[in-house]
């Protein structure tokens, strides 16, 4: 596909809600991050998957005289035989050559996309969702995800005739073949990552792959750097992909760190783009912690760019705090690691990631990367020679955040919701500098989110409930 440029990405900052600006109205298949859905149920048929590939492989092939070529990598879920095979033939039906790399995280199909210099790289996972979900991302040349503009244009072909009209015949069909050791490959990169002058000899690690993408490279990537590893979350079986398990469960992994009297845990989802850790002591560390402690460590070192770091409106202040205390900077966006990659193209950062897990080291890596995030996480242990519980309460010092869910019946513009926002401007100004308030609309069903900072942690979930209550009014009033 064609390599896209920073003036090709548009910006999401968010609005004063924290939404994302507003997907364009030719945006129908598309969400914020791919195709996403009950598998075998629209739109995630494998009637969809072919004709998308087809369009991928359509896309792809402009501007080129010879044939394209495609890496399909997939997490451990049940449904992934059947959209990889149909991904795999619509590319072939366009005279595409795919790559077909098997179980392996989301950061691997980005790397090996770039690295074979493909022309481009899907993806087959529904992330953290259970296995009954799927999706597909999908992956330009660079190995960043596709713009808005790419997107759009791969779904107007797939209700248009153009893909019928360019059919292949005879010896101009693709053929699919099997990526020899991308495991291995992928293994390769993730230790490059680590410095080499440090290794993880004695180490006492617990890794929870959540029986998703990374159950194999995970713990080889730690064993290979000398680490004595606990592996968990290892056994798939196409339907426990998630469950009870991994970054989303932490708890069983936090129990292992215990027992096994282990330096940190290390939880991926079932893709393996987000991770949560634990420190010694059983105590999680979330993404805000983790992009506390290396942005501090980057800042120290002269290797934050302009001394800035870029994460989503729902991170907590208190690494807004800590940065600033340290002269550096936050830039925030809507939620989602889209956006947050996209602002660090679009400024020039290097480091950024989200509360949930997703940490984006640019120098690495084109997209959240939980074992790389990991890898750098124990770098700053080793050296420092210091235990994670030290490292990360002294990053930053978290603010009391609450974060409250509600369901309605239908979803109203929030500009629209009179009680809401008059209650948020008052609740706003009591609190001052000292919170923040964050309400938004879920991006893929009718759900209010509400998140309230604030000093006192019962004072604030008391305001977030006022809030779900004015919005079940403003709600109630406009559908009367």
């Amino acid at each position: 596909m064609p390599k896209h440029t920073k003036k090709d990405q548009k910006e999401s900052a968010p609005s004063a809600t924290g939404e994302p600006q507003k997907q364009s109205a030719g945006r129908k298949l598309f969400g914020t991050d791919g195709v996403r859905g009950v598998a075998n149920q629209p739109p995630m048929t494998p009637e969809m998957a072919l004709r998308l590939g087809r369009a991928i492989a359509f896309v792809a092939s402009h501007g080129k005289s010879r044939q394209v070529r495609v890496v399909i990598g997939k997490d451990t879920r049940l449904s992934g035989y059947m959209l990889e095979t149909a991904i795999a033939s619509g590319v072939c039906a366009m005279g595409g050559r795919v790559m077909l790399s098997g179980p392996i995280p989301t950061p691997a199909v980005a790397q090996l996309t770039q690295s074979m210099r493909a022309d481009a790289g899907v993806v087959i996972s529904a992330s953290h969702n259970p296995y009954q979900d799927n999706g597909i991302k999908i992956f330009g040349p660079d190995g960043y995800k596709l713009p808005d503009v790419e997107e759009e244009e791969i779904e107007r072909l797939m209700e248009s005739h153009e893909l019928d009209e360019a059919r292949v015949v005879g010896a101009a069909i693709g053929s699919a073949v099997k990526l020899d050791d991308a495991r291995g490959r992928y293994v390769v990169f993730c230790k490059s990552t680590f410095p080499t002058a440090l290794s993880l000899d004695g180490v006492k690690v617990v890794v929870d792959a959540a029986h998703g993408a990374a159950y194999r490279v995970a713990p080889a990537v730690f064993t290979e750097l000398g680490a004595h590893v606990t592996a968990l979350g290892v056994k798939p079986n196409g339907r426990n992909i998630n469950r009870e398990t991994g970054a989303m469960h932490p708890e069983h992994m936090k129990s292992e760190v215990l027992k096994r009297g282990a330096a940190i845990g290390i939880a991926l989802d079932g893709d393996a783009d987000r991770v949560i850790m634990v420190d010694e002591r059983g105590e999680v560390v979330d993404g805000d912690a983790i992009m506390a402690l290396c942005a501090l460590r980057m800042l120290r070192t002269g290797k934050l760019p302009r001394n800035t770091i870029v994460t989503t409106v729902m991170s907590n202040l208190g690494l807004e705090r800590a940065l600033k205390a340290q002269n550096g900077h936050v830039v925030r966006t809507a939620v989602g690691d889209r956006y947050v990659v996209e602002a660090m193209r679009n400024g020039g950062y290097s480091f950024g990631g989200e509360q949930s897990g997703h940490l984006i080291f640019l120098d690495h890596a084109t997209t959240g990367d939980g074992i790389v995030a990991a890898l750098q996480v124990l770098a700053i242990m080793v050296e420092e020679d210091k235990p994670l519980s030290e490292l990360a309460s002294k990053a930053m010092q978290r603010v009391p955040q609450v974060l409250e869910n509600a369901t309605f019946a239908t979803r109203l513009p929030l500009d629209s919701m009179q009680r809401t926002r008059l209650l948020v401007d008052r609740i706003e100004k009591t609190l001052g500098d000292k919170g923040r308030i964050l309400v938004r609309w879920s991006g893929t069903e009718p759900k209010l989110r509400v998140m309230v900072e604030g000093e006192d942690a019962s004072t604030i979930s008391a305001y977030a409930l006022e809030i779900i209550e004015a919005a079940k009014q403003d709600v109630a009033g406009a559908t009367a």
